[in-house]
């Protein structure tokens, strides 16, 4: 099969074709696994933090991708929830233990042997992908491939992060960044809570305009203060200074949600600016979201079906996964971008 792997660790900023296009062996489905035809794989931040080593493949070469939309095409022994030609989603979690203390209590996002897919197992920058049946999901059918592609991360991990915030309807909720996850929550906000300002922080003018249209009622530069105070706010840059810059902005007792695998190392010294008395006094937190249960999935198709959602994204052929990684790198963003695999 046809597919876009990561051979080395590399810096974008050195090369321009981290991912080489070659040929894999086809997946061959064990007991339990199914194999999927992908039609659509959305493109993540997490995949830069992969080729750039900051949460590296766990082997080399590996095949990136873990927001997946395709159809059965093979089943192995004991398969029972899918059938050939069924329409199914892969996410971020590819595998637990489904033993350890936080597997038995809901939490298997923090499992100690975790496996991503994507990183420790191949992903969907592919023809084909294969996975356990009981990591897949079923996909509403009120979606197009392409338009689903973006809940399996962007989608669900926005929807985990809006939990934690802890926000409750008629709150100020600030958005920190506004690319494919951000796009997804705020329509998630204005539906189930309606009562709700959202203030969105964005770098650029194009991202600050796109979350206008979206119902934002103030948009502003990373530094910028808010003309009101924020209860909570969800950050999904990849780099620290915007951590550092919205803690003015979050009222006493507010809490930021930090949605990001890695923060870029190049700005770790942001983090040394925050001011205690003004970012962090009268019980301000700043939490982190640590991938996703197949709960937050599950649940986060659901609503995204029912209100309906609907993504904005441009589309890229599989060939061109390296230009849609670059343009993510350099911030030339509006929505999500999906590889349309054919």
């Amino acid at each position: 099969m046809k597919a876009m792997v990561i051979r080395r660790i590399s810096s974008l900023t050195e090369t321009r074709e981290p991912l080489e296009f070659c040929d894999m062996p086809d997946p061959v489905p064990e007991e339990g696994e199914i194999v999927i035809r992908v039609n659509a794989c959305g493109v993540c931040h997490t995949e830069i933090d992969e080729i750039e080593g900051r949460t590296p493949p766990s082997t080399i070469p590996m095949i990136p991708g873990h927001q997946i939309v395709g159809r059965v095409v093979e089943v192995g022994k004991g398969v029972k929830r899918f059938k050939i030609g069924d329409r199914v989603g892969v996410a971020w979690i590819h595998g637990v233990c489904g033993r350890c203390r936080f597997c038995i209590i809901g939490m298997e996002n923090l499992c100690e042997r975790f496996e991503a897919t994507g990183r420790d197992a191949h992903g969907g920058y592919a023809e084909y992908t294969k996975v356990r049946e009981d990591f897949a999901y079923e996909i509403p059918e009120v979606f197009s491939d392409a338009e689903a592609a973006p809940f399996l991360c962007a989608g669900a991990i926005g929807y985990r992060s809006l939990r934690l915030s802890g926000h409750r309807d008629g709150q100020n909720i600030g958005l920190v960044g506004f690319g494919a996850s951000a796009h997804l929550v705020i329509q998630l906000i204005r539906f189930h809570y309606p009562n709700s300002r959202v203030f969105v922080f964005a770098r650029g003018e194009r991202e600050r305009e796109f979350a206008k249209e979206l119902g934002a009622v103030w948009t502003g530069r990373i530094e910028e203060e808010s003309p009101e105070k924020i209860h909570s706010a969800i950050d999904t840059t990849p780099v620290w200074r915007p951590v550092v810059e919205v803690m003015k902005n979050i009222e006493a007792g507010g809490r930021l949600v930090i949605n990001a695998i890695r923060k870029e190392e190049m700005d770790k010294d942001a983090l040394l600016r925050l001011n205690y008395p003004r970012d962090l006094w009268l019980e301000k937190e700043i939490k982190s979201v640590a991938n996703v249960t197949r709960e937050d999935v599950r649940e986060f198709l659901y609503m995204a079906s029912q209100i309906p959602i609907k993504p904005q994204y441009q589309l890229f052929a599989l060939r061109d996964a390296n230009r849609a990684i670059l343009e993510l790198k350099e911030g030339r963003i509006k929505g999500a971008k999906v590889l349309i695999i054919d």
